[in-house]
């Protein structure tokens, strides 16, 4: 009798972790190239769901979001932050008028493209000369092969569905 009740304890014991585990970690299959050579297509993420709700945002996090206008799931590089005013500049990324240096792109002796991410503004995509409250700003590493931000625009904080759990 004592046996049993340890296996039934034991048995839902590891059913509860299943689930908090499940509640606060989903996994996400890489599609697509528009994040290498950080992640591969076809590489399985660990997203953090909960995080959101302890921690903000950083810049250079990735996250998993559904873009604005669409039922997909994209993962990208968050470049700016709210308040943030962005802008490139020969493969340069400036915020609030500073040099960012971005160590996880590839450099350009590495590629036989002169440039990765083009020049833009913020308000040149976007009509807004800083980005709002509850916003962010995404950006694929593989410059020259992702949809992102400088596509659809901003992406609003509470389509983030999490930050991968194995950032480079």
């Amino acid at each position: 009798m004592k046996k049993r009740r340890i296996a039934f304890t034991t048995v839902g014991i590891c059913l509860m972790a299943i689930f908090l585990k499940n509640l606060i970690f989903v996994d996400y299959k890489v599609e697509g190239v528009s994040m290498q050579p950080t992640y591969e297509e076809g590489r399985l993420l660990s997203i953090n769901k909960l995080g959101l709700y302890f921690d903000s945002i950083n810049r250079f996090d990735v996250v998993v979001f559904y873009p604005p206008n669409s039922a997909e799931i994209y993962v990208k590089r968050v470049i700016g932050l709210p308040g943030d005013e962005i802008h490139y500049k020969d493969d340069q990324l400036y915020v609030n008028g500073k040099v960012i240096k971005e160590p996880f792109l590839q450099t350009r002796e590495k590629t036989d493209v002169t440039k990765l991410t083009g020049n833009f503004t913020l308000e040149e995509i976007t009509d807004k000369r800083k980005i709002p409250e509850g916003y962010i700003f995404v950006i694929g590493d593989n410059r020259l092969q992702s949809r992102d931000s400088r596509h659809f625009g901003l992406v609003s904080v509470n389509d983030v569905i999490g930050t991968v759990g194995d950032q480079k």
